[in-house]
């Protein structure tokens, strides 16, 4: 694979495109979690979905590899499957820990990528990576788009 700023801005597209199916599970799995965790998370809209990706790509040594997980993703394809779960597995966890940011919220997007991911299953004609793809942009997302009470506040933890 060859990556090339225009391949990176191709990639960013791509992943701004699929808003459609991404925000539909940020917000399912707002609510399972917070169903969960007995807290109210607010939803994300399209439009914040849209301004984080556009926040990730503006970060040019972010970029390039958000986008070549992305591109690998989207075309990895292991006959029958199974034999290619790991490796989905393991990107599709990095990808959510990389777009999640820093500590504590790269560790949450690994944890919450395989709850997404056993929830998102993609039709059949897709390559078997896309819906890993899917939940890894979700989990990633959503750690970064406002809407968790714990992080609209400030730590009981800071020192002063």
């Amino acid at each position: 694979m060859r990556l090339t700023p225009d391949r990176v801005a191709a990639e960013r597209d791509w992943v701004a495109d699929r808003a459609d199916t991404v925000v539909p599970i940020i917000n399912d799995v707002r609510d399972d979690l917070g169903t969960i965790f007995e807290t109210d998370v607010t939803h994300a809209s399209t439009d914040q979905y849209r301004e984080e990706v556009d926040a990730v790509f503006a970060d040019g040594d972010l970029a390039v590899n958000v986008a070549a997980m992305v591109a690998i993703l989207r075309d990895l394809d292991v006959e029958d499957d199974y034999p290619g779960f790991v490796v989905d597995e393991i990107l599709g966890r990095e990808l959510a820990a990389t777009i999640s940011g820093t500590q504590p919220l790269r560790t949450l997007g690994e944890a919450t990528f395989h709850y997404a991911d056993v929830h998102v299953q993609g039709p059949a004609e897709e390559n078997a990576g896309v819906d890993d793809l899917e939940a890894a942009l979700a989990a990633g997302f959503q750690e970064r788009i406002p809407g968790w009470p714990w992080t609209e506040r400030e730590s009981p933890f800071a020192v002063d």
